[in-house]
């Protein structure tokens, strides 16, 4: 994200005769780690103390205004001798309708303006038009608030001329909200840089002779004070003791426990609220944030492991029915804890089956899961090493073999295409893909999601979907909208597939890092290609835009892209060169189920949240949910060093 630097001038922004003239946009300012026991203290102790206090004018004549997180102060003044009406439309809304902000009353006379004060959303660039009372626009002013700043826009006419000039002033200069990041980002940034100069030197011969020399000193005084050292006992050395060998390493690839560690920790951040930062936040629909990265990328991973744990279990003698018996029983478990577990309504008493929400995150990898793993059942090879590779089609062998997996997924995209953009929705277009709403000029304010959102209020009700999409934050949709729906599904299955496909290379050509790794760059070259094509490489403007909400096929190219080559640099760095060992993400991903479960019913409990001095501060908020977060990976690594791995 590019991060946006204060300026110490004023900045003005002028509009004449409804066309900008003059503006000026105001801008805003791994190798081995420990374990994070004192991580989340320290992040508590050092981010804390940054919470930003809300601004307000030093004018005098000016109504002081409390402004929250992502608020800015403006007051409208207006010297016309007309009514002036203030609308307002946020620049990340696409086509949409502008909104009425308010009514400045006309000037009392030349020089003595009246004035209005309103508060304004600092989370994008926004444009303010101002029309006089007979809808006629006087003028047009785009322009970036700053978070608790204050400004002035004043209305006047140019040269005593019926010409409108319109130009924003700064009265008082906004907070850099996104100095807790960069100081967070210092914090862990240290910690990791200390864990790896720790680690070096601890692999210091000289360090080590110290540190065997103390060991042993201590061990021999234990041994004399204890009843080990007293007289008539013998004490056997170690080396007297001859056990067997101890049994060969896992060829379990910590690598993608890393990558769905990487997924999972960033996954529960976001859900905690990520600061409160709209960056870590779902995009309220086309486009992409951090928030909208992860989900795509452990669906991805899970398809990858089912590739290696099916073909482990066929190699070790079990049959296909018996491996089809337990991913239904798993889909079935994940499935039913998604339903009545992971509930929004799960501590306000027993589940109340008129509003239950039926699709969900579990419940959309429960699902995934089992077509993916029936798919993988039919056609996966035990034994890989008897397969030719002289052969003219061997370069393609990963794909050919499973040529019966591959029609089926083609199939279900066929269905996904032909439901999107032929399903006739009432009172919509065929294909429309947009957030109702006010978006597209308001023409389809209840066709939210287009065949998706139909066929989920068709199928499911209304009242066991998501009730408050993310649309809803700037498109101000009234329709409720499941981002887990059923249309979505097949494209999820797609994107596991896609990771299943991974699997498949890791297998094939195993130990050989250089193809691997460039066949993975193939893939995610080949996936980006398409997703250029699909989306015309614009957020709003291609054939299909790349839409989490929806899970279109954009998206799902375009989050695979970002895998395979994600991929790449984990699998290089951890499992081929072994710079790094994955800490401290390894840990969560080798027990992901009990982290995910576990801060989704603990989310409202000490210490993953607590009565905050100031609930208006990014720096609290980024500092409770970073500590969250934290204690969620220390307690993964607790459990792993005890070995207890959550598994269904």
């Amino acid at each position: 994200m590019a991060k946006r630097k204060l300026k110490k001038s004023k900045e003005t922004s002028s509009v004449v005769g409804g066309k900008r003239t003059n503006t000026k946009e105001m801008t805003q300012p791994e190798k081995n780690m420990f374990p994070l026991a004192a991580l989340a203290l320290f992040v508590a102790v050092c981010v804390v103390p940054l919470t930003a206090e809300i601004s307000t004018s030093g004018h005098p004549h000016r109504r002081r205004i409390v402004l929250k997180m992502d608020e800015a102060s403006l007051t409208v003044n207006n010297e016309l001798d007309t009514e002036v009406v203030v609308y307002w439309m946020s620049q990340r809304c696409y086509q949409c309708l502008y909104q009425q902000l308010g009514v400045v009353s006309a000037g009392s006379s030349p020089g003595h303006p009246s004035s209005a004060d309103f508060v304004v959303s600092t989370q994008h660039e926004i444009t303010l038009q101002l029309n006089n009372t007979r809808s006629q626009e006087l003028c047009n002013v785009p322009f970036h608030f700053g978070e608790h700043g204050n400004y002035s826009l004043w209305v006047k006419n140019l040269n005593n001329s019926s010409t409108v000039n319109c130009s924003i002033v700064t009265d008082e200069k906004p907070v850099n909200s996104y100095i807790p990041i960069l100081v967070a980002f210092l914090i862990f940034a240290g910690l990791a840089l200390a864990s790896a100069i720790g680690t070096k030197l601890l692999g210091l011969d000289l360090v080590k002779g110290i540190l065997f020399r103390i060991s042993g000193t201590m061990e021999t005084e234990r041994l004399i004070n204890s009843e080990l050292g007293s007289p008539g006992r013998t004490v056997s050395l170690v080396a007297d003791n001859i056990l067997p060998p101890p049994p060969s390493p896992s060829k379990r690839l910590r690598s993608l426990d890393t990558f769905r560690g990487i997924s999972l920790v960033i996954m529960v951040f976001v859900n905690y609220g990520g600061g409160r930062y709209w960056f870590f936040r779902h995009e309220s629909w086309n486009g992409l944030t951090v928030a909208d990265l992860v989900f795509p990328w452990f669906v991805f991973i899970m398809g990858t492991s089912i590739a290696l744990s099916i073909n482990a279990l066929l190699r070790a003698g079990s049959t296909r029915r018996s491996l089809l018996w337990k991913v239904v029983w798993r889909s079935l478990q994940l499935f039913l804890i998604g339903l009545f577990i992971i509930n929004p309504n799960y501590c306000q008493g027993t589940l109340s089956f008129d509003n239950l929400r039926i699709p969900g995150v579990l419940q959309r990898l429960a699902w995934t899961y089992l077509a993916v793993a029936c798919l993988d059942l039919l056609v996966a090879r035990g034994h890989l090493d008897i397969l030719p590779t002289d052969a003219w089609w061997s370069p393609a062998l990963d794909i050919l073999l499973y040529w019966p997996a591959w029609l089926c997924v083609l199939l279900l995209e066929v269905v996904w295409l032909c439901l999107t953009f032929l399903l006739p929705v009432p009172g919509c277009p065929r294909g429309y893909l947009g957030p109702g709403g006010i978006g597209d000029m308001g023409l389809y304010a209840n066709c939210t999601g287009g065949a998706a959102g139909y066929i989920d209020r068709w199928l499911l009700g209304e009242s066991h979907i998501y009730q408050n999409p993310s649309s809803r934050v700037i498109y101000a949709t009234r329709m409720p909208y499941d981002p887990e729906g059923v249309l979505g599904s097949i494209n999820s299955i797609l994107m596991a597939f896609l990771g299943l496909q991974a699997g498949k290379i890791i297998l094939h050509y195993r130990d050989l890092h250089r193809s691997i790794m460039s066949r993975f760059l193939v893939w995610g070259l080949v996936l980006g290609v398409i997703s250029a094509v699909l989306t015309k490489c614009s957020t709003d403007q291609g054939f299909i835009p790349v839409n989490k909400n929806l899970w279109s096929l954009s998206y799902v190219t375009t989050l695979a892209c970002f895998a395979y080559v994600l991929l790449v640099l984990v699998y290089y760095t951890v499992d081929v060169k072994k710079w790094w060992s994955g800490a401290p993400f390894y840990y969560p991903g080798m027990n992901s189920i009990l982290v995910y479960v576990g801060h989704e019913v603990f989310e409202d409990y000490f210490p993953f949240r607590w009565r905050m001095v100031n609930s208006q501060s990014h720096a609290e908020h980024l500092t409770q949910n970073l500590v969250a977060t934290s204690c969620w990976v220390l307690i993964s690594y607790l459990f792993y060093r005890k070995k207890v791995f959550w598994k269904i």
